[in-house]
């Protein structure tokens, strides 16, 4: 097979009807293939010939093309993973408060096991998106009329992670729900803000957790912190999560519905055993009212409250201790693979943002206005 012949299958929209775009560069062999075909058009706007979208016609251009050419459905399958991360899913909630969102796209939200605050997300984004047409059909809006709705977003100073949220949850409709995977392929994203993450040093946090007397707030900051761990991770933490022997604390289904396992603070055991026998929790490790799942509410509140006891000015979140504890680690000369493990990456590329925040090797470089 000549390597230099291939052809680009990509879902179009013509008529309100699903087509297979066929994209391909001169060449005679492929377009006398390509006029084997049945029912083949031509698109002006597409600039690429199609073909109607059924199973039929999809093998039929595979059979045709084989040993030819090579079929390139980088923008026709889909193949990612989809984010799992957090609270489970209770989609009856969402069906009550966003009422314009068709069933199939709740229906499509469970069954890929969406994140509750994600799928919250897409569906208050995606009926924000459903009441701006008001007198379309969502299968009538086409690719410029989302650019609009996009600019209009921009023009209004949404943040570019609203809008890169509002993107989500519109190709998950028009690519998940509906099957055409990279339908929108040409819509731009905002470019994506590298940010450092926010951390305390060492004495604010041991602050924050000898100014905290309730010894249940107590053990969370000193998880949040000692351990790495996500808010979510942290509530859904079962007792018998907790490994004394191996000093070891297994985080079930974390980020991306993946297992791992992170230290356990020798300090940190002792006062959990203390909090065990004074809170006797029966099923999560931190429970609230009739032995329920702690609330990601109530955390945040118990992290805030501890960063003002410890007179710390600026605004303390949960992951800033997930921040902290990682740069620490590095600073300590924790190989990054190992903190990379912890924390449950993916890549090092994601862990090594904290070699940016990690002040060690600034103590070796000699300032130049020292020098003068």
């Amino acid at each position: 097979m000549d390597i230099q012949k291939q052809i680009t299958l990509k879902h179009l929209l013509i008529n309100n009807e699903k087509k297979i775009g066929i994209q391909f560069y001169p060449d005679k062999v492929i377009q006398a293939l390509i006029k084997s075909l049945e029912n083949v058009k031509w698109s002006e706007k597409y600039q690429m010939v199609y073909v109607p979208n059924t199973q039929q016609n999809f093998y039929s251009i595979l059979k045709t093309f084989k040993g030819v050419a090579w079929v390139n459905m980088r923008y026709f399958a889909r193949n990612k993973s989809f984010n799992t991360n957090g609270q489970d899913l209770n989609i009856d909630d969402l069906r009550k408060r966003f009422t314009k969102i068709p069933e199939s796209y709740f229906q499509k939200l469970e069954l890929k096991k969406y994140a509750y605050m994600t799928a919250k997300n897409y569906t208050s984004c995606f009926e924000r998106f459903i009441r701006h047409f008001p007198r379309q059909k969502l299968i009538e809006i086409d690719e410029e009329d989302i650019k609009n709705y996009l600019k209009g977003l921009v023009q209004r100073k949404y943040s570019d992670s609203y809008i890169n949220m509002a993107i989500n949850s519109i190709k998950f409709y028009y690519e998940v729900v509906e099957g055409m995977p990279n339908r929108f392929y040409s819509i731009e994203r905002p470019m994506k803000t590298e940010k450092l993450p926010e951390i305390l040093n060492k004495d604010e946090v041991l602050s924050m957790i000898n100014k905290t007397y309730n010894i249940k707030h107590q053990c969370i900051i000193s998880l949040l912190y000692s351990s790495g761990l996500r808010r979510g991770e942290l509530l859904n933490l079962k007792i018998s999560d907790i490994d004394g022997k191996r000093m070891t604390i297994r985080v079930n289904q974390g980020k991306g519905k993946k297992d791992r396992f992170s230290i356990l603070s020798e300090k940190l055991l002792l006062k959990l055993r203390l909090y065990y026998k004074q809170h006797k929790p029966v099923h999560y490790l931190f429970e609230g009212k009739k032995g329920q799942q702690y609330s990601g509410s109530s955390v945040r509140q118990i992290v805030a409250k501890a960063a003002k006891s410890a007179n710390i000015r600026k605004a303390v979140r949960p992951h800033m201790l997930r921040h902290s504890f990682a740069t620490h680690l590095l600073e300590a000369g924790t190989d990054l693979r190992h903190i990379q493990i912890l924390l449950g990456h993916n890549s090092t590329k994601t862990t090594e943002i904290y070699t940016h925040v990690a002040t060690d090797t600034f103590k070796t470089i000699k300032n130049p206005l020292d020098c003068a």
